[in-house]
């Protein structure tokens, strides 16, 4: 090759490596908003909506070009840290959101911004193969039969909720005289469904099946006795980040976000 090939050759690719800088930045700029580089989005909330939100928080943190912190547990876990940092907290219950407003998290959320996502309904989990030939909820007063429930963390009553819409107070003692144990919160139920073999019956949401299909097999309440609890979002007062906390919600009930959503066991409508 000649001198002047060679340097014409070194120029052209000192071109094109210069063009592809130019366009990889251009690109950068147009995914992630102006400021927003090395931004990390916190949002706090109960685990049931968990595994939806952090793919929701996953696939709006790849557009972006930020990170979506997802944090989730028993209130108690995670609300000293939300009130220093939270961008979003998230509900498992319309009572939650409002326990949230009023007594949990105090001064924190900006109501004006609360969001009604999705639904989660009712569902009877039991062992894999269902060995108790359990069909419906009006099985789950007969003798021998053992039920774990939570009563708490966006589950208050939803147990009773599902038992009485039949109407008939023997089933509810029924179903009641069963219970082995009430679980504050659904981690602490989660964890004694897998250690302990001796529960029939986990009286939960769908969602938690979807989350781990290998532990429990689905049956659906009848259509007349399920009950539904919602998944909410708001944006926090203190948050710094409230422009980009809004998209993060709006993204939540997007084609996207809804598709996210129903597939961890969620019904948009």
């Amino acid at each position: 090759m000649k001198p002047n090939e060679s340097k014409l050759t070194f120029g052209v690719a000192v071109a094109v490596f210069a063009m592809l800088v130019l366009h990889t930045m251009a690109f950068a700029q147009q995914t992630a908003p102006a400021g927003s580089q090395g931004l990390t989005l916190k949002a706090y909330g109960p685990g049931g909506p968990a595994p939806a939100m952090r793919e929701a928080a996953k696939v709006f943190g790849g557009k972006k070009g930020i990170s979506v912190a997802i944090t989730a547990g028993p209130t108690p876990t995670w609300k000293d840290q939300a009130m220093k940092d939270a961008d979003l907290i998230f509900s498992g219950s319309e009572y939650m959101m409002t326990d949230f407003v009023r007594r949990d998290l105090p001064g924190l959320i900006d109501v004006a911004t609360i969001r009604t996502l999705y639904l989660r309904p009712s569902a009877i989990l039991v062992r894999p193969g269902n060995p108790k030939k359990l069909g419906g909820v009006r099985d789950l007063a007969k003798p021998g039969i053992k039920i774990l429930v939570v009563e708490g963390a966006g589950q208050v009553g939803m147990w009773e909720d599902v038992a009485g819409r039949t109407g008939d107070v023997r089933l509810v003692d029924g179903i009641r005289r069963n219970i082995g144990f009430f679980a504050a919160n659904s981690g602490e139920a989660k964890k004694l469904w897998n250690s302990d073999l001796s529960y029939d019956v986990w009286f939960i949401w769908t969602i938690w099946q979807k989350e781990d299909p290998a532990a429990a097999d689905l049956i659906h309440t009848e259509k007349e006795n399920t009950v539904y609890r919602s998944c909410g979002v708001a944006t926090t007062s203190r948050s710094e980040n409230k422009a980009i906390a809004k998209e993060f919600s709006d993204f939540l009930q997007s084609a996207d976000g809804q598709e996210i959503f129903v597939k961890w066991g969620w019904l948009a409508r």
